[in-house]
């Protein structure tokens, strides 16, 4: 697979098919899914292998779908903050960070010895491990706050986990692209760390207090339509570029900027954020899907050591995020262990810059992205299965969540 391209400007019609083409296909098979009782997004994904390359090939991955599914998956992780309370993370750090730590060590390690055994060099090795460390959280994000289970205790733990996930899995590739090139600074590694977490941690513990002072304030001297939406946007892209400033993803700054602002906006800013949300999301989903390509896989050696890699991206995060919390209960656990399975977007830019930078041949490319695809499609039906007939019982409350958390 190649990389993204270029979008093409020559022709008026471009935009609007494309918009038509998407939108249009992610709706039609969202609603053939919902029917089907299935989560919508795994049909919005599979819009994006129906109209990509893999299929009908009316769409190829390009910069403007690209730049749209990005700003989609933004806009969801800041209107799930919207609806989280930080102190509730906050009090699920413990275990949220041994999740995180568990559930970025088995699977490095078992992408990282799979690549070895079928004989790919170190580097390629490498790298495919650090391609199934880190979570996509838009994906569990979007069916927990789709089914309006923000709020239970494991989807807090995923929420806390996949943040803490991001910076590690975001720091390994920094470490990984190093070693490739030759030339680790460990210094500007532990920099970045230390931005990295601090920026995190500061946001966390400190952004909702500050905005409840702040917004008030704001609100009372601005005079225009919709300002304190617009005053929103503002705040969640100069969280969002604090944050790639800091070391981390843009999206991380997204969520931390709905966090900071949960309880201070108006109904009225969080309609309009879902509206939006609902907008560009498709772009994000069916972008993943316009990435699954099987051309290189057509041997026995090749198609075996994907599936290898698929299902011990599945396991290896099942099995070590779950460990990580069964002190809350097996059933806990396992939704923690099933929500942190996704690897979406954050698994195909890692392979794109190991495939950029010659590191990686197409086989192991094409391998890693079948892997984040398939992750990504497994993981919603897995989370309606362990969340059965959640929606229909109280959320657990915040001293739940403490009690869990101190369990011993």
């Amino acid at each position: 697979m190649s990389q993204a391209n270029a979008f093409d400007v020559s022709s008026p019609l471009t935009l609007p098919l494309t918009m038509l083409a998407v939108l249009g296909s992610a709706m039609l098979l969202n609603e053939i899914f919902e029917r089907l009782k299935q989560p919508g997004l795994v049909g919005q994904i599979l819009a994006g292998v129906l109209i990509g390359p893999a299929v009908l090939g009316w769409i190829a991955p390009n910069d403007l779908i690209s730049v749209l599914g990005e700003l989609g998956v933004m806009f969801l992780l800041f209107n799930v903050g919207l609806h989280v309370r930080s102190s509730d993370l906050i009090k699920t750090g413990r275990i949220a960070m041994l999740v995180a730590v568990l559930g970025v060590l088995l699977p490095f390690v078992a992408g990282w010895s799979i690549a070895s055994l079928w004989g790919e060099h170190t580097t390629q090795a490498i790298f495919v491990g650090a391609a199934m460390v880190a979570t996509s959280v838009g994906i569990t994000a979007q069916v927990l706050a789709a089914k309006g289970l923000l709020h239970q205790t494991a989807s807090k733990i995923i929420l806390a986990a996949a943040v803490i996930d991001d910076v590690l899995g975001l720091l390994i590739l920094a470490l990984v692209s190093s070693l490739a090139r030759g030339e680790v600074n460990v210094l500007e590694l532990a920099l970045t760390a230390t931005l990295a977490f601090g920026f995190t941690g500061v946001i966390a513990m400190w952004g909702r207090r500050t905005m409840v002072r702040v917004v008030p304030k704001v609100n009372r001297r601005l005079l225009s339509d919709e300002a304190q939406f617009a005053a929103a946007m503002v705040f969640l892209f100069v969280l969002s570029a604090l944050a790639v400033y800091a070391g981390v993803a843009a999206i991380v700054g997204a969520f931390l900027a709905g966090l900071a602002l949960s309880g201070s906006v108006e109904k009225r800013v969080l309609d309009l954020t879902q509206g939006v949300t609902q907008l560009l999301l498709p772009f994000f989903l069916v972008g993943i899907g316009l990435h699954f390509n099987l051309s290189s896989l057509t041997t026995w050696s090749s198609a075996s050591f994907a599936l290898a890699i698929v299902t011990a991206a599945v396991l290896s995060k099942f099995i070590a995020c779950a460990l990580a919390s069964y002190r809350l209960g097996w059933l806990h656990s396992a939704r923690v262990g099933v929500g942190m399975i996704p690897r979406g977007e954050v698994g195909m830019v890692v392979a794109q810059i190991g495939h950029s930078m010659g590191v990686i041949g197409q086989t192991v490319y094409d391998s890693v992205v079948l892997m984040s695809v398939a992750t990504t499609l497994i993981a919603p039906p897995l989370l309606n299965l362990v969340y059965k007939g959640a929606g229909h019982r109280a959320a657990e409350t915040s001293s739940d969540v403490a009690e869990l958390g101190h369990r011993r």
